[in-house]
Order: C-alpha cells, then structure tokens, then sequence
C-alpha cells in the first residue's frame, strides 16, 4: 500500500527544499581571500565548512566546557545571510558601517523560507555568533577570523599585499581571536609578526 503524505507534511518539506535550494546560493558568493595555494579566491561555502572543521580540529583550544557541536553548527550558518547581503571586507570601513542592517535583513528573509521553530533554531544560532555573547560565539568568531590570517599567510600576503593592509589592521582581528584563543591568537600573532619580517604584510 502507498504511502500518502498528508498536506501538512507536504508543505513542510516544500519550504525545506526552497530553503535547501536558496543556501546552494552561497557557493556563488566570492570571499576577498585566495586559497591557501593563491589559485584563486574561495566562495562562502568552502569557507562555512573549513571554519566548522577548524572548529572540531582546534576544539581544544577553546574555554573549557564549551560546546564544541554548537559552534560548528553556528558556523555552518554563520555567513547564509551573504547570499544577499555579499561578503564584506572587513578591512573596508565604509562597507563594515552598513554591513549590520544588510545582513539582518538577509537573516529575516532567509530564516524564514523554513518551517517554525526549524528556522528560528537556526536564526537563533546566527543571532548568538553576531552576539558573541557566549564563549561559544566568542570561539565562532575566533575561528572565522583565524582563518583568513591563515590564508594570507600562506599565499605571501594575498589579500593583505592587494589591498595594501598594514599589520596594525591585522592586529585588530588577532585581538578577536585572543578573546576567544588565548593559544590561537599567539598563534595568529606569531603569524602576523613573521609576515611582515618576510616582506608579506606592511608594518
């Protein structure tokens, strides 16, 4: 005997697969970084999911007692709302003043393409790592900005020498990862330093 999917399921599962459809958009997404090996820039999506590895790879470098599951998880959503509101350099002053309202109104349109309370748990994830309100935010966050750094030194300055960005801009991100990584952002300091003794970052 068949199955029949009554009209309530039915819907439910509708608004899953345009929500589905709709975040494929953010492998169309371009980030200002370049792949670690400089051949070209990386979408949104390998970012999500490099960051959400990172989290489960460097767990141990975060507070005691966080929960590690919910930062992948909160990373995996962390940048859906760039499907409108694009990606932002964060070294662009003018473009990081107007990047807030652009990428609320992305979370209210996007979340919502979901069934309740599916798309308010996810909605809430992206909330709390804007926030950063939470040690698992804080670490989120971290992430996020450990790995452009990273990047940028691996690819002998890549975005920073393009954009002419100085080591004292860097260091504003490293002090985000510090909050979040005391190891991680000595790391990311380390990284910085050697940077600039290479000629890759200006001082």
């Amino acid at each position: 005997m068949s199955r029949v999917t009554i009209a309530p399921e039915q819907d439910r599962l509708n608004a899953q697969i345009a929500f589905a459809i709709e975040i494929d958009k953010l492998k169309r997404v371009i980030r200002r970084n370049n792949l670690m090996d400089d051949s070209r820039r990386e979408n949104d999506a390998e970012h999500s999911w490099y960051v959400a590895l990172l989290a489960m790879v460097l767990g141990e470098h975060a507070p005691p007692g966080t929960d590690i599951q919910r930062v992948v998880a909160m990373l995996l959503v962390h940048d859906l709302v760039e499907i409108d509101a694009g990606d932002t350099f964060i070294y662009d002053p003018v473009a990081v003043a107007a990047q807030e309202a652009a990428e609320k109104a992305a979370a209210d349109r996007i979340f919502a393409m979901l069934p309740a309370p599916q798309g308010q748990e996810l909605r809430a994830l992206w909330d709390e790592f804007e926030e950063r309100a939470t040690p698992e935010a804080v670490f989120a966050k971290a992430l996020d900005r450990f790995a452009p750094i990273l990047a940028n030194h691996h690819n002998e300055g890549g975005t920073w020498r393009l954009h002419a960005v100085t080591a004292s801009q860097v260091m504003q991100k490293v002090k985000i990862i510090e909050e979040g990584s005391p190891s991680l952002g000595a790391y990311a300091r380390e990284l910085v330093e050697l940077s600039v003794t290479r000629g890759h970052l200006a001082p």
